[in-house]
């Protein structure tokens, strides 16, 4: 089969390997999409995933396709049958998987991370960790509902109440999933930081009363401007220091921060204790999708949340190691690689 194949840091090679045989508990998918995370970037520059990469891995861990065979045990599943993956494998005997915590696993594996994922016409795949895909949803739709499973995990770590006040910080891809959700819940007034014009319109598109350029409006003022004071809800999706510091500046009293961007291990902000104390906020991260791909798949099956609108590149295999060579530069809100 044909895979492109991360070697090394910054390092991708299209390859040639043999076809994954699925083992017990196993299915073999044939792959129809799978999208490209920033996490995937991450691990491109030698960065941490969910778990340690360990090259040569195939890397996606955002995948739909059709099972094309079945490994033994496996009597729920069978070839033909579309399916969307929750790529997160759990030991389930640590303490956090005993605990109810398994996306805390102490041995996390993940597909596309650990093991080799989508980034290849096959990839095999433990039969639990698929869904079946509803006819409703695209193969492209099937590869999103591990990102949106990992926003409805970040926006249940908030407490959101309808009427309270919302800034999010980034309208990429994931941004625009948290303000349909915010939306969903009642966040009123919801406003959005975001520098690229079309994010901007999507964002207004799908439930922010208000768009700002941060060079036009810097959050902290955006902030005062709409609210008075702080906002009741920050959502930082950008990952960056600068971002994030300006997230903490920007709650209000009593207010509720939760930094989902993925930063890089070396990053660091300033925090002041005595403001979290005189403020009272809660500060709140959010790790990977656990129990939540189902309903991601409910919630985009009914139409609740849309993530077709949001995919602005297609890829071809090929095009994958250059792809991920550029991507800071090519202005995506959200790419996949298809397989037409």
């Amino acid at each position: 089969m044909r895979a492109v194949v991360l070697v090394a840091k910054e390092q991708m090679e299209m390859r040639e390997l043999p076809t994954p045989e699925p083992g017990p508990g196993e299915v073999r998918v044939q792959v129809r999409a799978c999208g490209i995370c920033g996490t995937d970037v991450h691990i491109y520059h030698g960065k941490p995933g969910s778990a340690e990469v360990r090259p040569p891995i195939v890397l996606g861990h955002e995948v739909a396709g059709v099972i094309d065979e079945v490994g033994p045990g496996v009597s729920d599943l069978r070839p033909g049958d579309r399916v969307t993956v929750d790529p997160n494998i759990y030991c389930h005997h640590c303490r956090y998987c005993r605990d109810g915590r398994q996306h805390l696993c102490e041995h996390l594996q993940a597909v596309g991370v650990t093991r080799d994922g989508g980034m290849a016409e096959f990839c095999t795949v433990p039969a639990a960790n698929c869904y079946r895909l509803p006819d409703e949803l695209s193969f492209i739709e099937g590869a999103l509902m591990e990102p949106l499973g990992c926003c409805l995990h970040g926006i249940e770590r908030l407490s959101v109440h309808p009427g309270q006040s919302a800034l999010v910080i980034g309208g990429g891809y994931i941004g625009l999933m948290m303000v349909q959700l915010l939306d969903r819940l009642g966040a009123s007034p919801i406003v959005v930081s975001e520098p690229d014009p079309a994010k901007r319109a999507l964002a207004e598109r799908f439930g922010a009363r208000l768009v700002v350029d941060p060079a036009d409006v810097p959050p902290e003022q955006l902030v005062v401007e709409q609210f008075g004071s702080g906002a009741d809800l920050v959502v930082e999706c950008v990952g960056r220091p600068e971002t994030m510091q300006a997230a903490l500046r920007c709650a209000g009293r009593g207010g509720q921060v939760l930094l989902f961007g993925v930063a890089d291990p070396a990053t660091a902000v300033q925090l002041s204790p005595y403001d979290v104390f005189a403020r009272e906020l809660t500060i709140r991260g959010s790790f990977i999708n656990p129990d939540t791909h189902a309903r991601a798949i409910a919630l985009a099956r009914d139409g609740k949340i849309q993530v077709s609108p949001l995919v602005s590149h297609r890829f071809s295999l090929e095009e994958i190691p250059d792809v991920l060579a550029s991507y800071g530069g090519l202005r995506v809100t959200k790419g996949l690689l298809v397989f037409e």
